[in-house]
């Protein structure tokens, strides 16, 4: 592993599991065993290796996406699977990072809020359209509209502030959120593929 790497790797585990104010260079030294010169070589500071961590993880979630477009037979089982993947993302992840992100590093956050809006929303359009097409999806349904709905319960799953950790499940609140956007959309032939991947995520 490179050194770049492998510096960035120990970074991110210390901000998944502490956020990441609370992390300092020190912290991140020390938990790799090296001096805080070597990081200094690395990184000049904290803000650029929070972005390159950001810029990583956004070209890995790209691949992930257009992974589960192409394998899902239709809309439905692409919405259940994109909520499979990011809750496996973030489940991992503090919920405060997302919060000190948007607060103390702008140019990161911005990162993700326009891989949301010009990819993922793009994807979800795309998907709705198709959905339509096969008869899964009801003809009236804007899809420009409802995709970006979709981008933003996303995220409102993953703030503490609406959905406490401590009173609610990541995945509970994710498969109700889903379902309620997919019954809202859906067809009544919809509907039926709707039970039945449902059924399927319960039984996991």
């Amino acid at each position: 592993m490179e050194q770049e790497d492998k510096i960035l790797h120990g970074a991110q585990e210390l901000f998944f599991k502490y956020g990441l104010r609370s992390v300092t260079m020190d912290d991140i030294a020390k938990h790799l065993g090296m001096s805080k010169k070597t990081i200094y070589q690395c990184y000049k500071d904290k803000d650029e290796m929070v972005h390159t961590l950001m810029q990583n993880h956004i070209k890995q979630d790209e691949c992930t996406f257009k992974g589960n477009y192409d394998k899902s037979e239709n809309v439905v089982e692409e919405v259940f699977n994109i909520m499979k993947s990011m809750t496996e993302i973030f489940s991992k992840v503090n919920p405060l990072l997302f919060y000190e992100l948007q607060k103390y590093h702008p140019k990161s956050w911005q990162l993700i809020r326009d891989f949301k809006e010009n990819f993922v929303q793009a994807m979800m359009e795309k998907s709705i359209e198709k959905g339509k097409k096969d008869g899964y999806v009801r003809e009236d349904v804007n899809a420009k509209i409802l995709a970006r709905l979709r981008m933003e319960e996303v995220e409102m799953a993953f703030n503490p502030q609406i959905f406490s950790p401590d009173k609610f499940s990541v995945l509970q609140v994710q498969l109700a959120l889903t379902e309620h956007f997919l019954y809202g959309i859906c067809t009544l032939k919809g509907h039926k593929l709707v039970n039945k991947y449902k059924e399927v995520q319960e039984e996991e």
